[in-house]
């Protein structure tokens, strides 16, 4: 069956791949599958949000759905209000960190999570095949306004850290909202946490000119800088729908999102005495060093934050998350959390008295490469099937795209989810070799892609 889902909702180019026929039919297949009921909506701040969501919001109330708008929030924001609300899903437009001129759509179910594979793949057949539920006029419901998302958002984070021990240690934080959706929910969480803090790219914009919204080290040199500049005890970064934050310490260094990752992971486990933590195969050796020798257990899934929350709640897992600061908190719900992972870094810092760049040394020194190549769609599934034979005869892992594994290292070569391309991924303790397996992904996955184009 044709696929539009991909790792993190469907996306495309607005007016192009991502156009209002799709969207309206869309959230018509979703409102059949929900079977009417309430479904909270809401965006990021992408100039195209506006029509998308208008477009979604018709399809959902001719298939006799109840929508309620949340206007512009993060994605954990609505996630959390389907969670703990009367909502048989939501919606989210959002395309996360892709550029401006991308949009999605993400579903929710009634749970908060994003939408299952086997939710998906039923939404795709009602939308194939047309079959619509479509009410008669008398049947039609409202569209209402929902103006409390964010406060009950912040309410939840602060009831699952130590704010007094927050609040006495009165941090200086600089915070980068990335023009996103974070503009208005972070900067009241750190005021509320009782923060000082110097706010960047705050001002809401869908064509993010402070920086594209991959919150990734060379978009970062304006919060890198600030932070090396002033008396700042961390600097914190989101993307665009602020269901990730990547961190700067004290002296304006960048940390890596499998840095964070595995210290939060290590300090979990130590204060639970265990338990098991989940991760995509694409995160770094550092987070499971780190969590089995803090006595915890580590479990691998394929790349996708749905996949990872999922197999969280099914295992009763005490946190998981991905290696590009997506953290899972299961005490507050089962998703990728941007505004949760600050809190909890601030707290991390509050209650140990010690500045980041040392807590980060309690983290084993792994390195690591990501490349991407592009990759037209159409042929990845060949592409793929040609690194299985590539890589015969080598110890490998097919968790999720082909991962191989050598005595001082490891390369992934993955198709991505949501772009026409591929990722490879390369890490080892040494830092040359780290590049040589990164260049050799690189080099088998471009000969791959070369000699399937030439085919075609």
């Amino acid at each position: 069956m044709t696929r539009l889902f991909g790792t993190n909702g469907v996306r495309g180019v607005v007016n192009e791949t991502m156009t209002i026929g799709l969207a309206t039919d869309l959230s018509r297949a979703i409102g059949t599958f929900f079977g009417g009921g309430n479904v909270a909506i809401g965006c990021d701040t992408r100039t195209s949000a506006d029509m998308l969501k208008s477009a979604s919001v018709s399809g959902l109330l001719s298939a006799g759905c109840s929508v309620i708008d949340l206007s512009i929030v993060p994605s954990p924001t609505l996630q959390l209000e389907v969670k703990n609300g009367d909502y048989s899903g939501g919606i989210i437009i959002t395309a996360s960190h892709n550029p401006p001129e991308f949009n999605g759509i993400k579903c929710v179910d009634a749970e908060g999570m994003e939408m299952d594979k086997a939710g998906e793949e039923a939404i795709e057949d009602i939308y194939f095949s047309k079959r619509f539920l479509t009410v008669g006029w008398e049947d039609y419901r409202n569209r209402e306004e929902n103006v409390d998302a964010v406060d009950n958002y912040i309410s939840s984070i602060l009831g699952n850290v130590d704010v007094e021990s927050i609040k006495r240690a009165k941090p200086n934080v600089v915070l980068d909202c990335a023009n996103g959706a974070a503009y208005l929910s972070s900067p009241r969480l750190l005021e509320r946490l009782g923060c000082e803090t110097v706010l960047l790219n705050e001002v809401p914009d869908g064509t993010f000119p402070g920086h594209n919204s991959e919150p990734i080290q060379e978009n970062l040199a304006e919060l890198m800088e600030v932070v090396a500049d002033s008396d700042a005890v961390l600097g914190i970064a989101h993307d665009g729908d602020a269901d990730r934050s990547v961190f700067v310490d004290e002296n304006g260094d960048y940390v890596p999102g499998d840095k964070s990752l595995a210290l939060i992971a290590k300090r979990t486990v130590e204060e639970k005495s265990g338990g098991l933590v989940v991760t995509p195969v694409s995160s770094s050796s550092c987070v499971e060093e780190a969590v089995t020798k803090s006595g915890g257990e580590i479990r691998y899934t394929a790349v996708g934050s749905p996949i990872v929350a999922r197999v969280m709640k099914a295992t009763g897992a005490v946190f998981g998350g991905e290696e590009n600061g997506g953290l899972i908190f299961p005490e507050h719900q089962y998703c990728r959390d941007g505004g949760m992972a600050a809190a909890k870094v601030i707290e991390l810092l509050a209650l140990s008295g010690e500045q980041l760049s040392s807590l980060l040394q309690e983290v084993p020194v792994y390195h690591n490469l990501k490349k991407k190549i592009h990759c037209p769609n159409e042929i990845k599934s060949e592409v793929l099937e040609g690194l299985s034979s590539e890589f015969e005869g080598k110890e490998t892992d097919t968790t999720d795209g082909v991962k191989v594994l050598y005595p001082d290292g490891w390369i992934l070569v993955r198709p991505s989810g949501t772009e026409p391309l591929f990722r490879v991924f390369a890490e080892s303790k040494s830092q040359g070799r780290a590049k040589e397996l990164a260049d050799e992904g690189v080099r088998i996955i471009t000969e791959l892609i070369e000699s399937r184009t030439k085919g075609s």
